[in-house]
């Protein structure tokens, strides 16, 4: 008889002690997959709730100040530059945000990754009132400000389509359908925003090219907005890349966002992983304290195979076959109830997570259980060797 049949021989006939055994791997391959599964569950809300935050770079055309002086005279600070960005370094822009990013994550998809949100600003009057004018994007807009809700009509479709805020609407008493006139160019108004809290209540949307037709301002903007979200997305390097790269514009990383989106994903995780090592570590006693239980009933068994020849080694392998099984047993289990717990506890958690089936966290569990079982079972081996026959006699 080989040795792995005498292991699972004598396997069978232990089954209770090798479940019990099994079960401090089950309960730490149970926590780790569990809390795997409910941190990317968790990692995917918490990306969801940052995109309300908006643009984590903003681009502005490069202006300075000069103190102007007569004399000992201060006669104040003028501003030295142009107040527009030209309306052509947006591939520009678009090529350094994707390229930094795609190698930073290692991407080889040609397409888009970065959200590019051009903006022009205007002054001007409506219906006798003061107010700003935005010339937008529709498209990457709403990319970037996700947050927005139309509470009357509908988004930005046709050239001549605007949308107007809340305060707006009230304030000039306008309506769904009703015309406004922005420098002798009529649009209508196809949609009213809900209430942000923001000056975007107090502000009209063109999309880009009719706010530029009707102001004379071809082929110029007031700024870019562009959104990186993703875990590791080099900000502050593509701001730098920006700066270097294209003359008359300045870059800024809007740190506040893009730390709140790396550090707080990264800090769960590194909570949840340390959790995870501490279950594991109680789960390897527990298989420490079952193997060594194991060893003191087994003396006789053990005394006998040393007097019919068994090795050292041979000893130590029917412990490490036990091991491995016994790995192979709590992985599998531990895999499914920590998915189960990760699909009825994630949504507590993170309110209206998604839980999605991670397979490839399987070949993890088990390679994890296993080689904590054997971790687990290396001193009960060792023990196990130095039984004598002698030992065996005293334990009939």
């Amino acid at each position: 008889m080989k040795l792995y049949q005498l292991v699972f021989k004598d396997i069978l006939r232990r089954k209770k002690r090798v479940l019990y055994a099994a079960l401090g791997i089950v309960i730490a391959a149970m926590t780790v997959v569990g809390i795997l599964t409910i941190a990317n569950a968790g990692q995917q809300k918490i990306y969801a709730q940052l995109e309300k935050y908006g643009a984590n770079l903003n681009v502005l055309p490069a202006i300075s100040s000069v103190d102007a002086a007569l004399g000992n005279l201060n006669m104040g600070s003028l501003a030295v530059g142009d107040n527009y960005i030209q309306e052509s370094v947006l591939p520009q822009v678009r090529q350094i945000a994707d390229g930094m990013i795609k190698e930073a994550l290692d991407i080889k998809d040609p397409g888009n990754i970065a959200t590019i949100a051009p903006k022009l600003y205007v002054n001007t009057k409506v219906n006798g009132t003061s107010l700003l004018a935005v010339g937008i994007d529709p498209k990457e807009e709403r990319s970037i400000k996700t947050w927005w809700e139309i509470s009357k009509g509908k988004w930005l479709e046709k050239p001549d389509d605007a949308v107007i805020g809340s305060q707006v609407a009230q304030l000039l008493h306008l309506d769904v359908g009703d015309k406004i006139v922005l420098n002798n160019n009529e649009v209508t108004v196809a949609g009213i925003l809900d209430d942000t809290g923001s000056g975007d209540d107090y502000q009209v949307f063109v999309p880009l090219p009719a706010l530029q037709a009707a102001f004379d301002k071809q082929g110029v903007i007031s700024s870019i907005d562009v959104r990186a979200l993703c875990n590791g997305c080099p900000v502050e390097n593509i701001a730098a890349g920006i700066n270097n790269s294209i003359p008359g514009v300045r870059a800024l990383a809007v740190k506040q966002v893009a730390a709140t989106e790396m550090g707080m994903v990264d800090k769960m995780s590194k909570f949840m992983l340390a959790l995870a090592g501490i279950t594991l570590v109680i789960g390897a006693f527990g298989v420490v304290n079952t193997m060594m239980t194991s060893v003191h009933e087994r003396i006789k068994d053990i005394g006998i195979m040393r007097a019919v020849g068994a090795s050292r080694n041979q000893i130590i392998k029917v412990f490490i076959y036990e091991s491995v099984l016994i790995g192979i047993i709590g992985g599998l289990m531990g895999y499914m109830a920590g998915t189960l717990i990760a699909y009825g506890t994630a949504p507590l958690v993170f309110e209206g997570a998604a839980v999605t089936l991670k397979l490839w966290y399987l070949p993890l569990s088990l390679l994890m259980s296993i080689i904590v079982a054997i971790a687990s079972a290396a001193y009960p081996a060792y023990r196990a060797t130095t039984i004598k026959v002698s030992d065996s006699f005293r334990a009939l």
